[in-house]
């Protein structure tokens, strides 16, 4: 090749390059897979439904507020209700409060056991807390709801059940809030006395009530102003039974097939409701005592329907997870020596659906018993109030537990938990705690004493507390989604598809994976053990952006009542972690 024709090559071949650089910077590059995660896991069959982004960042740790000063009676039982309404009350048997009946209201009589006499009690030991206006209004009890039980019915009525003495027996129903609303009290309408007995909802909305003192039975709700029919033996409750009684308020959990899970002392079964016969046992929980007096803690962790195995009742996932406690000697040391054993330090977590079920244990930050465990709308759960030494029983704890902790069940064990703020108040025996529909935790209660006392180490407690959790941090409100509740369906049913309408300050692209939408079943709270809560994923669909920072997204209602048991329940819209206010729905049979 001649040196001229070397030199027309090269020409050639640069013109040729620079021609397909500028080709190149028009035409759009095929898309290849990400060899590593930008912003989180890409979606590869859908890339519409964008990047699963991770939930916002928060180093705040919470914050207390104290939101009235004098409720005026010590929180022992609490409910919230579907008017925003909390129904608190205490023990009869006290003869006092800080409450009095307002004027034109009777007294009730009474037989003073000591001097036989009749006497009256002007003092009122049940009351509505209006969430909205922390204000209160004192209620009526005429016989004793000390230690009982309850639930809300599908149709929003609190039914408490049991208690002591001359309560032991009854049943107490309350619904509507009005100037006049007060408790019915159904006298004797069980079959056996129900003091530290746990009521249970059911799939067809019905209650069973489970144990108490010395009572190894189950039995029914009736109907308002029926009779219970008949008891049923239950072995398991004596058989869990031991010198300090450590099987009281058992720890129940519906299950999507619509067994029962029951926790006692140590031990736990699957019982079934309808033909009263043992489905099956699982393993025994090592390592100390769960139950009243030892007084751990229990909860169901999140109920995963947007999961895509949990697309039959058999597929559903179902975990427990039970926290604290102490050792089943614990009471009685306590109680005989105050001597005050240190609380137990761990929570243990069971797969209950699984075929060779397992507890698998972990450490806690401290030790506490007699603490509450509460779902939160962002499917964390959350420890608080309780002592880290003693028990259950008047005088019978030391070193109250401050210190809330966040447990996120979803990170590698050794990671899920977070210590949080202190409260200044001591929260012990007989305290309690609420999830509001605002997100904020209501607090109250602690009542170590048979009596009301004003001054002592640990007071009787009349003062409410409002816990901010890490989700209420300021700086996320610009992503906290606010639910349009006026075209938002709120009468669900079973199987059925609705619509929730939401809007976020910061505007922009959210996507089916930003969002989840969580209902929860408000409890009955008392000793340490929320009846009947659980935080249900629904299964959402994709979002769509109706105009700048409004959106909408459908969503499935859950296919089981098992699941979700028909009532009211108060859903958010969760947004990368971030809740929304709760808008309260029902879910109801389609007839």
């Amino acid at each position: 090749m001649s040196p001229l024709q070397k030199v027309l090559l090269i020409l050639t071949l640069l013109f040729l390059v620079s021609v397909d650089a500028k080709r190149k910077r028009y035409i759009k590059s095929p898309r290849v897979a990400v060899p590593f995660p930008i912003f989180g896991a890409f979606d590869q069959k859908n890339p519409f439904l964008g990047i699963k982004n991770t939930d916002f960042e928060t180093d705040f740790k919470g914050e207390w507020e104290v939101i009235n000063p004098d409720s005026g009676v010590s929180a022992m039982q609490i409910t919230l209700m579907p008017t925003n309404k909390i129904i608190v009350y205490d023990a009869t048997v006290y003869r006092t409060s800080r409450l009095r009946y307002p004027e034109g209201v009777p007294c009730v009589p009474y037989i003073d056991p000591n001097s036989k006499q009749q006497l009256e009690d002007c003092f009122a030991h049940a009351m509505e807390y209006d969430i909205e206006t922390n204000q209160v209004r004192p209620l009526k009890v005429t016989v004793d709801p000390w230690c009982s039980s309850g639930g809300l019915a599908p149709d929003g009525t609190l039914i408490s059940s049991g208690g002591w003495n001359d309560g032991s027996k009854s049943l107490r129903y309350i619904r509507d809030s009005c100037p006049d609303c007060d408790f019915r009290e159904s006298i004797d309408a069980l079959q056996e006395p129900r003091w530290y007995g746990t009521q249970q909802i059911l799939a067809n909305g019905e209650f069973i009530m489970i144990g108490g003192r010395r009572a190894f039975s189950y039995e029914f709700i009736p109907k308002e102003g029926q009779k219970s029919t008949k008891a049923y033996f239950f072995p398991f409750l004596y058989e869990t039974s031991d010198l300090d009684e450590n099987n009281l308020y058992p720890f129940t959990h519906l299950m999507p097939d619509e067994n029962v899970f029951v926790f006692a002392n140590n031990r736990s079964l699957l019982l079934n409701p309808n033909t009263n016969k043992i489905v099956r046992t699982f393993p025994v929980l090592t390592g100390g005592s769960r139950n009243y007096p030892a007084s751990g803690s229990s909860a169901l962790l999140p109920i995963r329907l947007d999961d895509d195995k949990a697309t039959s009742l058999e597929t559903i996932k179902v975990e427990v997870i039970i926290c604290g406690g102490n050792t089943p000697d614990a009471f009685i040391t306590a109680e005989g020596q105050k001597v005050y054993l240190p609380a137990l330090q761990d929570c243990a977590r069971m797969v209950i659906t699984d075929p060779k079920p397992v507890w698998d244990t972990e450490v806690m930050p401290s030790r506490r018993t007699m603490g509450d465990a509460l779902n939160l709308p962002d499917g964390q759960i959350l420890l608080i109030n309780g002592a880290k030494k003693g028990t259950a029983g008047w005088w019978d704890a030391e070193e109250p537990n401050l210190e809330p902790a966040l447990y996120n069940p979803d990170k590698p064990k050794g990671q899920r938990f977070k210590v949080l703020n202190p409260s200044g108040i001591a929260r012990m025996y007989h305290s309690t705690s609420a999830l509001l529909p605002s997100g904020k935790i209501w607090v109250a209660g602690s009542n170590t004493h048979n009596t009301y006392r004003d001054v002592d180490k640990f007071p009787t407690e009349t003062r409410v507390e409002a816990f901010y959790p890490p989700y209420l941090d300021p700086n996320l409100n610009n992503y906290r989604p606010q639910i349009l509740q006026d075209s938002s369906d709120k009468n669900l049913r079973y199987k059925a598809r609705f619509e929730i309408h939401f809007s976020v300050p910061s505007g922009g692209q959210i996507t089916k994976n930003d969002i989840k939408i969580t209902i929860y079943a408000p409890p009955f709270t008392t000793h340490g053990f929320s009846m009947n809560q659980r935080l249900v994923v629904l299964n959402s669909g994709n979002v769509a952006q109706a105009i700048k920072g409004i959106y909408k997204v459908g969503s499935m209602a859950p296919r089981f009542p098992g699941v979700a048991p028909p009532g009211y329940y108060i859903l958010f819209v969760v947004h990368r972690g971030v809740p929304s206010q709760g808008m309260w729905v029902n879910i109801q049979n389609a007839a």
